[in-house]
C-alpha cells in the first residue's frame, strides 16, 4: 500500500511513520511537506516524476506556500486524482474547516490527538479501516 503524508511538523511525521512501522501491514510512506510539493508528487512534475499514485492522502490543512484546503480542491477536482481518498489529519477542530473539507469532498476528517498513545491510535485505526476494510479503486499509473 502507498500512502501519501502531506505534513509539515516533523515531530508528526515522525509519530506517522512511527505506528506504520508497528502496524501489521507493509506500506510504504511518502512524505511532502508543503501543498506546492503535494501537487507537484500527485501530479508526477519534477522532482517526482517516478513517484507512485498513492492509494491513500493523509492531509494536514494547515500547510505552508498552499493550504491543505486548496490541496484538497485541487484533487478532488483532477480527472486523474479525484478518486483517490483524502483523510485529513489536522488540528483543526473549527466547524468551518469540517464543513469546508466535506464540501470538497474530503473522505474523512479527523481531529489529530496530541497525546502521543492517542495519536499512534489513531494511525492504527486508519490502518484497518482504510487499508484493510475499505474497498480502494485501482490506481492506474
Amino acid at each position: 500500500m502507498n500512502i501519501l503524508l502531506i505534513e509539515d511538523n516533523p515531530g508528526d511525521v515522525r509519530l506517522t511513520q512511527e505506528a506504520f512501522k508497528e502496524g501489521r501491514l507493509s506500506i510504504n510512506l511518502d512524505v511532502v511537506m508543503d501543498g506546492v510539493e503535494a501537487i507537484k508528487f500527485l501530479k508526477k512534475e519534477a522532482p517526482y516524476e517516478e513517484a507512485i499514485t498513492p492509494d491513500l492522502i493523509l492531509l494536514d490543512l494547515n500547510l505552508p506556500k498552499r493550504d491543505g484546503r486548496e490541496v484538497l480542491q485541487e484533487i478532488k477536482t483532477d480527472k486523474s486524482l479525484k478518486r483517490i481518498p483524502v483523510v485529513v489529519l489536522t488540528t483543526s477542530n473549527a466547524e468551518q474547516d469540517i464543513l469546508k473539507s466535506y464540501n470538497l469532498h474530503v473522505n474523512c476528517y479527523i481531529n489529530k490527538p496530541v497525546d502521543f498513545d492517542k495519536f499512534f491510535d489513531v494511525i492504527q485505526k486508519i490502518e484497518d479501516f482504510w487499508l484493510s476494510t475499505a474497498i480502494l479503486p485501482t490506481m492506474v499509473d
